[in-house]
C-alpha cells in the first residue's frame, strides 16, 4: 500500500478518498486512467508490491493525457513509469521528471483498501467575495 505526496504541494491540506476500482480488475504492472473532480488521474499497479502509485496523467512535455499508457521500469532505485511519447521518466512515488525538473507533475495518496482502490483528492476551498457577505441560501 502506498501514499505519495506531491513535490509541489507539502502542505496539509483535507482530502477525500475516491472509490475507483476493485484491485482485482488492475492489470499488474500496467497503468488505468481515472477521472477524479474532472482531472485525470494515472494508476499504476504493482503486484510484488500490492501497491498502487497515482500521477497526473497530463504529459506536459507530450502535451497530452497519456501517461497511464506508459511504461513502469526501475530507474537506479526508483520505480518510474516512461511517457509513451518521447519517453520522459516520471517518478511513480513523487512525480518527478528525472530528465527535465521543470516537468514534475503531481502525484495524488493512493491505497489499497478492502480490496478497493482509492485516490485521494483535495477537498475543494469554497470561498466567498466578502468576509462580511453571508453566502447565498
Amino acid at each position: 500500500m502506498s501514499q505519495q505526496s506531491s513535490p509541489v504541494t507539502q502542505q496539509a491540506v483535507a482530502q477525500d478518498w475516491h472509490s475507483i476500482c476493485p484491485a482485482s480488475e488492475l492489470v499488474g504492472n500496467a497503468g488505468i486512467c481515472a477521472l477524479i473532480r474532472q482531472q485525470q488521474v494515472a494508476i499504476f499497479y504493482l503486484p510484488d508490491e500490492n501497491a498502487v502509485y497515482a500521477l497526473d496523467n497530463y504529459d506536459p512535455i507530450g502535451k497530452a493525457n497519456v501517461l497511464s499508457r506508459g511504461l513502469i521500469a526501475a530507474h537506479g532505485d526508483e520505480l518510474v513509469v516512461a511517457s509513451p511519447l518521447y519517453k520522459q521518466h516520471f517518478c511513480l512515488r513523487t512525480g518527478r521528471c528525472l530528465s527535465e525538473a521543470q516537468h514534475n507533475i503531481r502525484s495524488w495518496p493512493a491505497r489499497i483498501r478492502n480490496g478497493q482502490v482509492e485516490v485521494a483528492a483535495p477537498r475543494p476551498v469554497i470561498r466567498h467575495n466578502s468576509p462580511t457577505q453571508d453566502p447565498p441560501h
